[in-house]
């Protein structure tokens, strides 16, 4: 049997939006979101908290746990 690694269940970042609070959302293109917060020292994403970081990171790869869990895409945020 095929080892399942997070590289099966990557994503491209095609934008990013905010939640109702106030927290960074990446939306791939798989149709899921994903929260990237910056929280050190469990979580060290400084490039979310500016709009050049934001844009830089346009197109990387994130490991999409909702892919691996097989759940439909989200719905798109109105704001």
């Amino acid at each position: 049997m095929a080892r399942v690694t997070d590289q099966t269940f990557s994503s491209a970042i095609v934008s990013f939006h905010r939640d109702e609070l106030g927290d960074w959302f990446a939306r791939l293109a798989c149709g899921h979101h994903q929260h990237t917060r910056h929280q050190p020292p469990w979580v060290n994403r400084p490039w979310i908290e500016t709009e050049a970081g934001r844009q830089s990171m346009i197109g990387k790869l994130l490991v999409c746990k909702k892919c691996a869990q097989g759940l439909p895409a989200d719905d798109i945020p109105s704001v």
